[in-house]
């Protein structure tokens, strides 16, 4: 299986994402026999999709988790129930829970989380262009916040591309 950088891939160019950083993360994982599985909300899935650009990403990529309604990220992910009732489904703990989740429900060795407004209308009180991005590994848990300005597309490429990023750091 090749883990080469995909070439002119349309879901990476219209993201932002650079190819090589995707087959870069790709290869990582496997040759430490690493793998890795998403919960993601106000991505969806894209997290999963720039992940399988890649030839050979399915030595890697376990599954993902698309929790898009609040009561899933609960039910499918494992997210308190309490914990989202009372911060809402945008919240830095939220999305550690995420990443736990994805890791356990998938069999993982990692787990990204993701969670934000893409916008155009705040959710919870919390600005469009919010985000907030978490890893769970061996060892590790980390997460991130991040700010962008722009339409639901910018905010959520942004968000893609700094999750690939916190993965990419925790690997290193």
């Amino acid at each position: 299986m090749n883990a080469g950088p995909p070439v002119d891939d349309p879901l990476l160019a219209a993201l932002g994402v650079p190819g090589e950083e995707v087959a870069a993360l790709v290869a990582t994982l496997r040759e430490r026999g690493e793998t890795v599985a998403t919960a993601e909300s106000l991505t969806a899935g894209l997290v999963c999709g720039a992940l399988t650009t890649v030839p050979g990403s399915s030595a890697v990529l376990r599954g993902g988790l698309v929790v898009y309604a609040t009561d899933l990220k609960a039910g499918l992910a494992g997210v308190d129930a309490g914990l989202l009732a009372t911060v809402g489904a945008v919240h830095a703990e939220v999305a550690a829970q995420l990443a736990a989740g994805a890791r356990r429900t998938c069999g993982a060795t990692w787990g990204l989380g993701l969670t934000g407004v893409a916008g155009p209308d705040p959710q919870d009180g919390v600005a469009p262009g919010t985000v907030y991005l978490a890893v769970s590994g061996p060892g590790t848990e980390t997460g991130r916040k991040i700010r962008r300005d722009g339409d639901r597309h910018a905010v959520r490429g942004a968000a893609v591309r700094a999750g690939l990023h916190l993965l990419a750091g925790c690997l290193r």
